[in-house]
């Protein structure tokens, strides 16, 4: 049975996608590197070094090094989530949902504490969730599995018994590889995404979360 659900961030909590391809565009371009918003689709939920590690092998540059590639798109990307980050539309109302139920909530994300404090504190969110958890601490980050059994772990929880809810194709094999029950949510030009079909339901939006987590905690489907 489910007993814990837990949250990715960007793209499930706050409508970042859009703000992360305008920060990595932006920084890749300045460093020579022809990236698109297609390009960003490609790596979207992977941990921000590999993103950089990514690219850089297709399109290796000078400068700036790899990490300050990675520190200029970070920075970037916070300053635009304070000025203009929104949340998901449908996310409060889920997360209220799941709060009247006898589950526990988590977050799990490979974005890294800057990013995920950034976002939790505006929106003051800290106090929904039991565990807040980055996959910066891990070696690997997201489709790797480690982030999300490390949460289930410092729940103390089997992985077996915990609902992710994840937006990119890289969050939902990250859930499943880490035998959790996954829940996507992608955004709309995704949606048609095939490799989608290993979670266990496809959402158009969080507004229809309810009968599927109900389904899903009941072993229905």
């Amino acid at each position: 049975m489910v007993s814990t659900v837990i949250f990715d961030l960007d793209g499930i909590i706050i409508d970042s996608e859009p703000l992360w391809h305008d920060s990595e565009i932006e920084a890749f371009n300045n460093a020579g590197v022809p990236l698109t918003k297609a390009h960003c689709i490609e790596t979207q939920g992977i941990r921000i070094d590999e993103v950089v590690q990514y690219w850089f092998t297709k399109y290796p540059w000078g400068e700036p090094t790899k990490e300050k590639m990675a520190e200029i798109i970070v920075d970037g990307l916070i300053l635009r989530i304070i000025e203009r980050g929104e949340l998901i539309d449908g996310v409060l109302k889920a997360l209220d949902h799941i709060q009247t139920l006898p589950l526990r909530l988590a977050l799990a994300s490979s974005s890294s504490y800057r990013i995920i404090d950034t976002v939790i504190d505006k929106f003051k969110l800290r106090d929904r969730f039991e565990l807040i958890y980055s996959a910066q601490e891990e070696e690997y980050g997201k489709p790797h599995p480690g982030v999300y059994i490390t949460a289930a772990n410092k729940l103390g929880v089997l992985p077996e018994s915990c609902l992710a809810i994840e937006d990119s194709v890289n969050g939902v094999v990250s859930a499943k590889a880490a035998k959790m029950k996954c829940i996507a949510v992608p955004e709309k030009s995704a949606r048609n995404d095939r490799r989608f079909g290993i979670a266990d339901v496809v959402l158009k939006s969080l507004h229809d979360i309810e009968d599927p987590l109900h389904k899903l905690r009941s072993r229905n489907i």
